[in-house]
């Protein structure tokens, strides 16, 4: 039986989804259903893929999809599946590496056309209306693609046959184990290296996107093998673009990327991920550095955050919209009257350390900036000019906001739950660990017969979770661990590694498929091997799997976790690109390192420093003095004593003397 002939997406979960519910397009969620629906009436499928905070995913919708008359074509042709690429990046990673094997460029909205079965033979991006920018006019792409359907169906599912194969053999595919060892990792870092614009920061070109995981890369080849360029290639790159307009330096937080080569221009929309990473970063570079820049913009973005992508209950939203009142990065942008407005004689105070910028194409007002010189300047002037900010930010409360992506996804609220943790840890901001086990508690309690939804909206939940939820909530419950101390967060960690085994890993061990066993509308079943702008689920799950073998101390989890690293980094020797983040997790597989400290909780001697000294590839387990149950076990299966303050340092099956002194500890964690 047919679905019914009208638009099915108000009842769904993803806020990105209900935008398109008063489309007069019939759109369909994905479904089995749906696909059922394509196969009764052997009409061939129109997938659109985006998400709420994507630009031109608006632009083709005002475009196309509100508009009758393309409707009406739409309607009659094909069977019209929408797809919040959020909610389902396992569909949208098959079908955005079917368009890349035709030699098409990816990016969203990603429009694929797909045989009955669901098996792609074309496809694009962001189509307009009427021809233009050297792209067809939608009404022709679809007219032309059903032409092509009924006179060439043939060849069209034979084409399809073939393409599908050959994603499935990238995606999906076992390539045998490969050695892990420092080479391939010192490799790898070279080569970004090579790609880093010394001048500007980040990767050389335009667009500039944040790209943690090459950061992680470089920052990780530093801490192993003293690479002084690395790190300080990560150092420019996030001076600059914290100075530039990619940084809200009124509210604070990071947007997806930056249009031109300076960090000038960026997209507005802000998503939790980016945010999350950067959190991170800054805290491993102001550990290093000592430089008040990235505690502030740390500050600064966590508060952003708490204020502004809280949901009921504590979890966070996954994103914030580039435009408001129809109008891309209004919300954020400010003329010079606006500014002398809102903060009088203070303004040129102000203008002492930021600058307005509007550059050539630019149809927007200003964006604020600093140079690299004022940014140090205005962090020593910072006392002076928070208040400042402060005030601009409450004027700007006042303008008509952009739209919140509301849905809670639990591997990037799993993601952020890590930094928020690491970072309150570091920071001694206890209010932010406590915001982070909220959210956490929030996701655990939604959670069904033991298992995690992948996303939520208020009441309605997405199940079943993905690899990378089950691998990000992992690594946050040992994020909290260290924070805490509270065994339940360890405990948390090895239920969802339960979980991943039991739904996830293969039949052979090696590894984890992205969907569950049980998720029957997958036209393929895969990996997660790929980086995207978060380090992919795969190496999340072989980073999750180390931290905790490490905690643990079990032989059986280290076992498994080595495994997996071998066989991931089989996978990613073939992959052309995205491979950063299975290579920057392998390296704690290579290298894992593991501080048991005792100390006095009333006066701790030796906590202090480790906090004010994290290290990402390093777990910390901390025991109050005196404690004889459910110590921790060191290499080799000894207990460390408790009667006094220590710290074993241990690097694999290798551990150190006890340290028992805080400056000997301070150097024995600080790098060069």
């Amino acid at each position: 039986m047919t679905l019914p002939v009208r638009n099915l997406l108000a009842e769904e979960a993803s806020p990105y989804l209900q935008q398109h519910s008063d489309n007069p397009v019939h759109w369909r969620a994905w479904s089995p259903a749906a696909l059922a629906e394509a196969k009764e009436l052997k009409r061939p499928i129109l997938l659109s893929i985006g998400y709420a905070a994507c630009h031109w995913c608006h632009v083709m919708a005002h475009e196309s999809f509100e508009n009758e008359a393309v409707a009406a074509v739409m309607n009659r042709l094909f069977v019209n599946i929408k797809v919040d690429r959020e909610e389902r990046p396992d569909i949208d990673q098959i079908y955005m590496a079917a368009l890349h094997a035709m030699g098409e460029q990816g990016g969203w909205p990603l429009t694929v056309f797909l045989t009955p079965d669901g098996k792609p033979f074309w496809g694009g991006t962001y189509f307009p209306r009427e021809a233009r920018y050297g792209r067809p006019g939608f009404v022709q792409v679809l007219e032309a693609v059903d032409k092509a359907w009924r006179e060439k169906q043939q060849s069209l599912a034979e084409s399809a046959d073939g393409l599908t194969t050959h994603v499935e053999q990238r995606l999906a595919g076992a390539k045998g184990k490969a050695v892990l060892d420092r080479g391939t990792l010192a490799d790898l870092s070279n080569r970004i290296d090579g790609m880093i614009d010394r001048d500007l920061g980040g990767l050389r070109g335009a667009p500039k996107f944040p790209n943690a995981p090459f950061m992680h890369s470089l920052w990780l080849s530093w801490l192993r093998d003293g690479q002084t360029e690395h790190r300080d290639a990560v150092l420019i790159s996030l001076e600059k673009m914290l100075a530039g307009g990619i940084y809200d330096h009124v509210g604070g937080g990071l947007s997806r990327y930056s249009t031109d080569a300076e960090w000038l221009v960026p997209h507005f929309e802000k998503m939790l991920y980016d945010n999350a990473q950067l959190i991170r970063l800054c805290n491993w570079t102001f550990a290093a550095t000592g430089n008040d820049l990235f505690r502030i913009r740390i500050e600064e973005t966590v508060a952003w955050l708490l204020r502004e992508m809280r949901v009921d209950g504590g979890a966070f939203a996954a994103s914030l919209d580039a435009d408001s009142e129809g109008e891309e990065g209004l919300f954020y942008t400010w003329s010079r009257e606006e500014i002398e407005a809102g903060l009088g004689s203070d303004a040129a105070v102000f203008f002492q350390d930021f600058e307005l910028a509007a550059p050539h194409g630019w149809e927007g007002k200003p964006i604020i900036r600093q140079s690299e010189a004022r940014q140090r300047q205005g962090i020593a002037d910072y006392a002076q000019l928070a208040p400042l900010k402060a005030k601009l930010l409450s004027v700007r409360e006042k303008r008509i906001r952009p739209g919140r992506d509301g849905k809670v996804l639990t591997d990037w609220n799993g993601l952020m739950i890590a930094a928020l943790a690491e970072a309150g840890r570091s920071l001694a901001r206890p209010e932010w660990v406590g915001a982070a086990a909220k959210a956490f508690a929030h996701i655990v309690t939604a959670g069904e017969d033991g298992r995690l939804p992948h996303s939520m909206l208020g009441a309605k939940k997405l199940f079943p979770a993905l690899s990378s939820d089950y691998a990000a909530m992992t690594n946050a419950a040992i994020a909290l661990f260290e924070a805490t101390g509270d065994a339940a967060y360890s405990d948390h960690a090895r239920q969802f590694v339960g979980e991943l085994d039991r739904w996830h890993q293969d039949s052979e061990r090696t590894g984890y498929y992205l969907t569950a066993s049980d998720s029957g509308d997958v036209p393929i079943r895969i990996r997660g091997d790929v980086d995207e702008a978060i380090p992919s689920a795969t190496s999340q799950i072989v980073e999750a799997l180390v931290r905790l073998s490490s905690l643990t101390g079990d032989p059986d989890l280290w076992e498994k976790a080595w495994t997996t690293a071998e066989h991931a980094m089989g996978r990613a020797a073939q992959q052309t690109y995205g491979q950063a983040g299975i290579v920057n997790a392998c390296a704690l597989a290579l290298e894992p390192l593991k501080l048991v400290i005792i100390d006095n909780p009333e006066s701790p001697s030796l906590v202090p420093v480790v906090n004010r000294n994290p290290d990402p590839r390093r777990v910390d387990i901390v025991v109050a003095t005196g404690t004889e149950a459910n110590r921790p076990l060191l290499p080799g299966g000894v207990l460390p004593p408790t009667d006094k303050p220590g710290a074993w340092f241990c690097s694999g099956q290798v551990c150190l003397p006890a340290v028992t002194d805080a400056g000997e500890l301070e150097k024995l964690l600080q790098r060069g």
